[in-house]
């Protein structure tokens, strides 16, 4: 198999439901470029739509009129998540800080996902919550009023649940500290403090002091490391050729699947480093190596947990054992990506075991794979046997290809054209 071509991924998804939340809550228009006109996505659209913003249709350039830390106004409407734990948690924050109540719900994958990680911090700023079922899933609904500032320390490592508290400290106009376990995605501070907040981050401490409002800001979204991740991965596994991924975000905080994909012996580099908007962004020039199996931990996994389906197909077509552990945090993602990649790999062929935290690969080279996949719904579970699919000899079906649009809509597209 050889792999050939250039392609830019789509924009990267945890910047544009930022810039779509941080767009609707700026004072005056706010100007967004490359956004990810993706499933998610839309959610977020829909749900600020909800709450009084007039957020136009998603295109490759939006101008979002904002309302302020403020101005938003809930009607009646339920705030449809779909399938978008992003949607969901940031914008519980928001609500939370505002005086606003809003029932947020969303699709059956979404409903069974731990919500109590953000009721916790955010009822102990003032917020109410109520579930409609048992546990802690969707329907959940936040009412927000009166906040009082407060310093939170991290149980798990979630940048969602680290920007929740910080949104809520924005809206509700109180200080907000939070101390992570282990540093995970920086977006939104970057954001915030593009966007003239006053954010300050010593080691893994991150402390916003409250602002009377949020500056508009134009903002490029540079393309998505985690669905730039598939296609370094399909150019690690070939047997010959490049691929190039232009205006890749290499963010610390997000590039943790390319150096696993350096130290199994795949060849990466980066070409025209640059700074845009505040994010590393470079393009990502990826070509096969002797591929050896790796061992990620738990220090590694915040900055490449949405990559580990496809490093574990990598890790197939190793030589020797890959070892991940410290990933519990798979477990409450789109499906129990543990079960889903275990199960999968050894439907294919593959031998791969299933830990409490993680998983074990044995790979063997690379080989033949046949089966049937069970993505689950899950875009990530979808992609990464697309990938492992396309070695040489292969038979892999996915029952549910469409799902990969959550993320990346024209994946099997692009997917087919760099394999030559």
């Amino acid at each position: 198999m050889r792999v050939a071509g250039a392609l830019r991924v789509p924009g990267d998804k945890s910047i544009s439901h930022r810039a779509l939340m941080l767009g609707a809550l700026g004072t005056g228009p706010s100007r967004v470029r490359g956004i990810l006109q993706s499933l998610d996505v839309h959610s977020t659209a829909g749900v600020l739509r909800a709450l009084g913003v007039a957020v136009p249709a998603l295109g490759e350039e939006i101008v979002i009129d904002g309302v302020g830390l403020r101005g938003l106004r809930a009607g009646a409407a339920d705030l449809e998540c779909g399938n978008s734990g992003t949607t969901t948690r940031l914008l519980a924050g928001i609500v939370a800080g505002s005086a606003l109540s809003g029932r947020f719900v969303g699709d059956a994958s979404l409903s069974r996902r731990p919500m109590g990680r953000i009721a916790r911090p955010l009822a102990a700023m003032g917020a109410r919550f109520e579930f409609g079922r048992s546990g802690d899933g969707l329907p959940m609904t936040v009412h927000g009023g009166p906040l009082r500032g407060l310093t939170w320390h991290m149980e798990t490592a979630s940048a969602q649940v680290k920007s929740a508290i910080l949104l809520a400290g924005l809206v509700g106009d109180v200080p907000a500290e939070v101390h992570e376990v282990e540093r995970t995605r920086d977006h939104t501070e970057r954001m915030l403090v593009g966007r003239g907040v006053d954010l300050r981050v010593e080691g893994n401490a991150v402390t916003l002091v409250p602002a009377a409002r949020l500056d508009a800001a134009d903002q490029l979204v540079p393309g998505d490391p985690s669905s730039a991740a598939f296609f370094a991965a399909l150019a690690a596994i070939a047997d010959d050729g490049e691929l190039a991924l232009h205006d890749v975000c290499i963010n610390p905080t997000r590039a943790g699947a390319f150096e696993v994909l350096r130290r199994m012996g795949a060849q990466v580099r980066y070409q025209d480093a640059r700074v845009e908007g505040g994010e590393e962004v470079a393009t990502v020039v990826v070509s096969p190596g002797m591929l050896r199996g790796a061992v990620i931990e738990g220090r590694d996994v915040p900055s490449l947990v949405d990559e580990l389906p496809v490093l574990a197909c990598v890790a197939a077509c190793a030589t020797g054992e890959t070892r991940v552990t410290g990933a519990a945090e798979l477990r409450v993602k789109e499906s129990d990506r543990i079960k889903a990649i275990v199960n999968n790999l050894r439907a294919v062929g593959a031998e791969a075991e299933e830990l409490p935290d993680g998983f074990v690969v044995r790979g063997t080279g690379r080989r033949p794979f046949a089966g049937a996949v069970a993505t689950h719904a899950d875009h990530r579970i979808a992609m990464a046997f697309g990938v492992l699919g396309v070695v040489p000899g292969s038979a892999i079906t996915v029952d549910d290809p469409a799902c990969a649009a959550v993320s990346f809509p024209t994946f099997w597209k692009e997917l087919s054209r760099v394999v030559v």
